[in-house]
């Protein structure tokens, strides 16, 4: 059997069990999962920047809050909006946001780029709070209406049923993922990668460095958005807690815990981090505490994270049972 065929194989029998996913598990875990899929996305855009690009937000909530505003401020001000231009609107939102800060952004990197998204980001939750009018204070946009899904002449589907948003969220933030995971995959993801790791090379490659970082702060703003947006219609909520700073420290807790090296790294620390989270607060309140702690373990001792032990594992079962010749021939 080749490779081919046994990702082909993975693949259906993986579609098959989302498909399955809320008949198996119920409305409460079905629920989990979607709380799970936004966060994955929301890290996995964060990591666009960290992981590929070398540039540490501590901001990120900003773009995420911005898309849950947006299509909450959509939904409650635009009579019989349909869901996706109400999503569409969201996603704008975060992306007009990003444009207005990338021309000061991608002229900064390392600790000034760190403190300037914290700084941004703390403005944006003051604005939040003060702007009750617009933003509804510390209370947020909430009881809005969801409407249903809509393919004219051939489907409505209502989103109030956890079912159907289910099927819904799923799509939205596995075609987000999957996008993500394609831009890494061309051309200008080398590109990222350079920046990353030799920004004076890529530009004497015929780049233009602060345009190629601007792109990049855009499509990670972007899909923060998406993840926003898809949390404020989970929800029917959006409040200023979204734009808080523990908010931005959740995808980096993410991304360090699965891996930064690696994109699939954040899905597994979204995993891993809500995992914990549940475990956690069945038994006590103080749940950032334990996550804190093992973040602490982690970058002590793993600080590849999950993804990087899974690699040296591989590795030394790969010299373990490697065939006797084939080990003399690599040495």
């Amino acid at each position: 059997m080749t490779p081919t065929t046994l990702r082909w194989i993975g693949g259906s029998l993986a579609l098959a069990a989302l498909l399955a996913y809320p008949y198996l598990f119920g409305i409460y875990f079905t629920n989990v999962f979607v709380t799970f899929g936004i966060f994955a996305l929301y890290a996995v855009s964060f990591n666009l920047l960290l992981g590929f690009t070398g540039l540490l937000s501590f901001g990120h909530a900003m773009f995420f809050g911005a898309g849950g505003y947006g299509t909450a401020l959509a939904l409650t001000h635009i009579k019989s909006l349909p869901l996706l231009p109400a999503l569409v609107i969201g996603v704008a939102a975060a992306v007009a946001l990003a444009l207005l800060l990338s021309p000061l952004m991608v002229r900064v990197s390392g600790t000034a780029f760190s403190m300037l998204h914290l700084a941004f980001a703390q403005l944006m939750y003051v604005l939040a709070l003060k702007l009750r009018a617009i933003t509804g204070g510390e209370d947020g946009i909430g009881g809005f209406a969801i409407p249903p899904f809509r393919i004219p002449g051939l489907v409505s589907v209502d989103m109030k049923d956890p079912s159907s948003f289910y099927y819904f969220a799923a799509a939205v933030l596995g075609l987000s993922v999957f996008v993500l995971w394609f831009v890494t995959k061309t051309p200008f993801g080398s590109v990222m990668v350079g920046l990353r790791d030799n920004p004076r090379r890529v530009a004497y490659l015929g780049f233009r460095v602060p345009q190629t970082k601007a792109v990049v702060y855009l499509l990670s703003a972007g899909f923060a958005g998406v993840a926003g947006s898809v949390y404020a219609l989970f929800q029917n909520l959006i409040s200023a807690d979204a734009l808080h700073v523990l908010n931005s420290f959740t995808p980096v807790t993410m991304t360090m815990i699965g891996g930064v090296g690696s994109f699939f790294g954040p899905i597994f620390g979204a995993a891993i981090f809500g995992l914990i989270s549940e475990l956690t607060s069945r038994y006590t309140e103080r749940v950032e505490l334990v996550v804190g702690l093992i973040l602490i373990l982690v970058i002590m001792y793993a600080p590849l994270g999950f993804m990087g032990f899974v690699d040296a594992v591989r590795a030394r079962a790969r010299a373990r049972f490697a065939p006797r010749g084939a080990t003399e021939i690599a040495r």
